[in-house]
Order: C-alpha cells, then sequence, then structure tokens
C-alpha cells in the first residue's frame, strides 16, 4: 500500500482532470436519466445538469490544497495509501456538497427531499462510482506521463563493463567522489540523500559528463548545488546542498568560479 503511486502535483494538469469530470458527469446524468432525473423538463435538465458537472468539478478542486499539503507531508512522495486518503477526502468534501445542492437548491428544502441516509446510498454512491474511473484514469494518466517525461530527462553514468550503473535526473546529483577503482556518487532522491559506488574512473565520468565541474584531483561536483564558499588554513573548499563539503584546489578553482557564477548568476 506504500508503494509509489504515478502523480503530478501540476495544478495546471488537475484542471485539466476536472474539466474532464464536469464534461463527463453532464454527460452521464443527461442521457442515463437516473432517478427522478428523468422528470425534468428539457429546460431543467439543461440548468441542472451542467450545475452538477460543475460544482463536482468544484468539488475536486476544493481538494487540491489538501493533496499539496499531504504532498508536502510526505516530503514530495506519493504512494498508494497518498492516492487513497486523497479520495476519501473527495468522497466526504463531495457529499457534503452534493447533499446541499440537492437541499437548497434543487429541492428548495422540500419536506419531501430524500433523507440523509438515502441520497447516499441510492444518489451519492452510485455517482461516485461512476466518476472514479474518470478521476482515476486522469489521475493515474497524468502522473504517468510525469514520470516518462522525468525519466527520458534522466542522464546514465555507466560501469565499466558488465558493473551496473544508475541513471538519475542531473540536478539530483551532487558531487562524484574517486574511491580506488570506484566512484561515489552523491544523489538526491525523493528528498533523501543518498550514496552509490560505481566500477568507474573519475577522468571517464568527466569526460562522458561535462555538465560536472573538476574541483579536484578526486572530486566532481553539479555546480547546480553550490551553496557557499568556505576558507581556512589556506584550503578553499565549496559547500554544496545537504552541507556537503568538497576540496577545491588552485589548479581547478577559476573553473569553479567560472561555473558556479554561470549557474548562480
Amino acid at each position: 500500500m506504500k508503494s509509489k503511486y504515478p502523480f503530478d502535483p501540476s495544478i495546471k494538469h488537475h484542471v485539466f482532470v476536472a474539466i474532464g469530470l464536469a464534461v463527463w458527469v453532464f454527460v452521464f446524468l443527461y442521457f442515463t436519466e437516473p432517478l427522478d432525473v428523468s422528470e425534468f423538463t428539457a429546460e431543467e435538465k439543461l440548468l441542472y445538469m451542467p450545475l452538477y458537472g460543475v460544482f463536482t468539478s468544484l468539488c475536486y478542486l476544493m481538494t487540491l490544497p489538501f493533496q499539496h499539503w499531504l504532498y508536502r507531508k510526505q516530503k514530495l512522495k506519493w504512494s498508494i495509501v497518498s492516492e487513497l486518503l486523497q479520495f476519501l477526502f473527495l468522497v466526504v468534501l463531495g457529499f457534503i456538497i452534493t447533499r446541499s445542492i440537492y437541499y437548497y437548491i434543487v429541492i428548495d428544502q422540500h419536506p419531501n427531499a430524500y433523507t440523509v441516509g438515502y441520497f447516499a446510498t441510492a444518489i451519492y454512491l452510485p455517482g461516485i462510482l461512476t466518476v472514479f474511473p474518470i478521476i482515476a484514469i486522469g489521475r493515474w494518466s497524468f502522473g504517468k506521463y510525469k514520470d516518462k517525461k522525468l525519466e527520458d530527462q534522466k542522464i546514465e553514468i555507466q560501469g565499466t563493463g558488465n558493473f551496473e550503473s544508475i541513471r538519475l535526473l542531473l540536478n539530483d546529483l551532487i558531487c562524484i567522489q574517486s574511491s580506488d577503482n570506484y566512484v561515489e556518487i552523491t544523489y538526491k532522491e525523493d528528498g533523501d540523500l543518498k550514496k552509490q559506488l560505481i566500477r568507474n574512473k573519475l577522468v571517464d565520468v568527466e569526460i562522458a559528463r561535462p555538465e560536472l565541474i573538476r574541483t579536484h584531483r578526486s572530486f566532481l561536483i553539479n555546480p547546480y548545488h553550490f551553496k557557499q564558499w568556505r576558507t581556512g588554513n589556506r584550503k578553499v573548499n565549496v559547500v554544496l546542498s545537504s552541507d556537503i563539503e568538497v576540496p577545491v584546489s588552485k589548479t581547478f578553482q577559476p573553473m569553479v568560479e567560472q561555473a558556479v557564477n554561470s549557474t548562480t548568476g
């Protein structure tokens, strides 16, 4: 249940889901005529059915602050549990809104209005089961689309021979340190700091990834993660994300300064 679930936090894409939801609700109610919808005149259908669609989409959009809070609380991670919590919040909020629309607008507090229990089981539950596939497919599709775009943007640092390689976003890569016949890659994954050893030479990685800057005979850094300079005891270091400190030799200092100024300027 805590497995990663395809998720796109982009507001624009969730607006698209909301629009699709509004259209689907209107089409479904207009043509299937569930319960007492068949008693509406053509004019009433064109008045109330779009209203249900609009309020359904607005209800979905109203859950986005909760989604944002949950996403941040879980350190920019999204799981199956997260998706279920988001849908549960939508179900509860949607019931309050649709019941209010029915009772205060459509029926205008008529004494013969459906009871809360009947409305929940006979009207709202079938409605939720109807819109759930649209919401689930829309959210999952945009999540998969985002994952594919991120995967296409990843770089690969290969190991020599048949040894393993690592694929990651360039901006997630912090630095690489030479370690005998290996290189130690320090990077971020879903907000967590990680390290991985790859059998390769630092010079070969430097040639393959010109975006990285040599600071020392044993280090390459990603200037994107530069935070500040630190000097002392005639030594110069750069401080990167997560307070990672990397030495800078005099030979490479001018190139490091140029790369840092270009990145942060």
